[in-house]
This record gives structure tokens, sequence and C-alpha cells, in this order.
């Protein structure tokens, strides 16, 4: 059903974000990336907007360089959006048919994405666990582990905490 909704891209979160993955850019462009941060918080379809974007970035792309800048910007909005997000993210559909995907052995990603992938679904587990609408990244970060994927060791100190504190 996907494409009736248009080009993910046409939207006003969705134009950023295509310009903060840009495989050309040398690195991250922190402004653009808080800017998408602002439209999710601010706008009604802000989060499935960029949802939507972030999917069409992420599933299939073999230029890693794209990849790992929508991972970036997957972790920026995880930090700095709210729960309105975080549902779309957290839940086991996009978790397990995006960012699972990204590293599955048949797409033979580098380590740098699949170290990354990881430690987003282990960080996001680990902070949504006491959420009930939002486990479904814990359980598949369960599932993985089960599975005997191991998890880039993570100094959870170090990380910086996922839970906004409201305005």
């Amino acid at each position: 059903m996907e494409f009736l909704l248009g080009n993910p891209f046409s939207t006003p979160v969705g134009q950023c974000l295509e310009k903060a993955t840009d495989g050309s850019l040398q690195s991250e462009d922190w402004t653009l990336n808080m800017e998408i941060c602002d439209i999710i918080n601010e706008t009604e379809e802000g989060p499935k907007d960029a949802i939507r974007a972030l999917k069409k970035r992420l599933n299939g792309n073999r230029n890693y360089r794209e990849v790992m800048l929508a991972l970036t910007v997957l972790e920026t909005c995880v930090k700095n959006c709210g729960h309105r997000f975080h549902i779309l993210v957290a839940n086991r559909d996009f978790i397990d048919s995006v960012l699972v995907k990204i590293i599955s052995p048949k797409n033979n990603p580098p380590t740098i994405v699949q170290d990354k992938v990881l430690a987003l679904i282990q960080a996001w587990a680990d902070a949504f666990r006491s959420s009930p609408d939002l486990t479904g990244v814990v359980h598949i970060y369960e599932e993985l582990k089960r599975k005997g994927v191991e998890f880039p060791m993570a100094d959870l100190d170090a990380l910086s905490p996922i839970h906004t504190p409201q305005r």
C-alpha cells in the first residue's frame, strides 16, 4: 500500500531527510538533523512521513554511506523526538523489516553498518523495556540474542539518554 502514498521525499520532513542522507555529504549535517526532529515534533504527519522517508532510504540501499547517514538521523530522531515517533520506530515491523533486514547476511553490509544497527537495537531495547507500547524492539533484541547474534560491547554509561525531558 506504500506506493499509494507517493514519494516519501516529497513531504517537508522527507525533503530534509533526503538532503541529510545524501551520499555526497562529507559528514553529518547536524543542523538539518535537528530540523528534521523539529518537524517531527511540531507537525501532525511528521513522525509518519519521517518513517516512510527513512524506510525508503534504508531498504535495499547498497550505498552504505547513505545508510550510515540515515541511521544517524534515525538515532538523532529517537533521542530528540517524542513518544509518537518512538511508537513507530520501536515496533516489531519497523525493526524487523528495516533494521534487521539491513544486517542480514545476504546483504553482507560492512561491519560498521552491522555494529551501528545492533547498537541501536540494543540501546532502544534497554531504553524502552519498561514502556508496554514500545516493547517490539525488546522482543526483536531478545530473539536476535537467542539466535546467537553478538551485539557490540556498549558502554551504557557513555550513551546519551534516549528519553528526552519535556520542554
